[in-house]
């Protein structure tokens, strides 16, 4: 199992040799299935989503699909995933995320995917993969607005594969209050471990080792 975690997808040189090399064979002998879901429950501009969705389209594959995991069929859904070598999972609403691959019943296919795929999340997509993922690290963090939207006061980690939380975009400036402040009030809350990542950072995740890829800057608090 391979998982590239990033914060906001494939933005430096490192990222990318990171992806080939877990990859194994070049990007245009290769099929991606490009994941938005966690895109559709935010509101206003989506530059964002189509800038990300360009880059990766950019980087040259063999083909390059588009997966809603919301309205199809699970096996539809399945069978899609695996056609693809690499799985690329978008930012956006985590939770919504998490909410619509167990409400889907697609857990279990996923994991089955990801024996002998290449995983790749950014932003939400990289945070589904905690076992912290839960009403009680909402809370920690701050994320219970993003949970209250979706009428919801809990969730459940839809893999629980990765034993920190990760919070992405730190000194982002398009998320200007995350700065070294933000991480140590959270960290003062936290009851369990947790990786900072900026937006030139990655996890890379293989069985149970965790190495960070950064041409930017991070932080961990075991």
């Amino acid at each position: 199992m391979e998982l590239l975690l990033t914060s906001a997808g494939l933005r430096n040189e490192s990222l990318k040799d990171a992806l080939r090399d877990m990859l194994g064979k070049p990007f245009g002998s290769a099929n991606i299935v490009y994941v938005p879901t966690a895109s559709m429950a935010e509101s206003g501009d989506h530059g964002w989503l189509l800038a990300d969705m360009t880059r990766v389209h950019g980087l040259g594959w063999r083909e390059f699909d588009i997966l809603e995991l919301n309205g199809l069929p699970g096996r539809l859904v399945l069978d899609r995933l695996l056609r693809a070598d690499v799985i690329y999972v978008g930012g956006g609403n985590h939770y919504h995320l998490a909410r619509s691959i167990t409400g889907n019943g697609l857990a279990d296919g996923f994991l089955e995917a990801l024996t002998d795929r290449v995983y790749v999340g950014l932003s939400a997509g990289s945070m589904i993969l905690s076992r912290h993922l839960t009403g009680h690290s909402a809370d920690v963090i701050g994320d219970t607005a993003d949970l209250r939207l979706l009428g919801a006061t809990t969730v459940t980690p839809p893999f629980g594969l990765l034993d920190s939380y990760l919070k992405p975009h730190l000194y982002s400036p398009d998320f200007p209050e995350r700065d070294d402040a933000w991480a140590d009030r959270i960290v003062a809350r936290a009851d369990f471990p947790i990786y900072f990542i900026d937006d030139d950072t990655a996890l890379r995740v293989r069985d149970d080792k965790v190495e960070v890829v950064s041409e930017g800057r991070w932080r961990f608090h075991p």
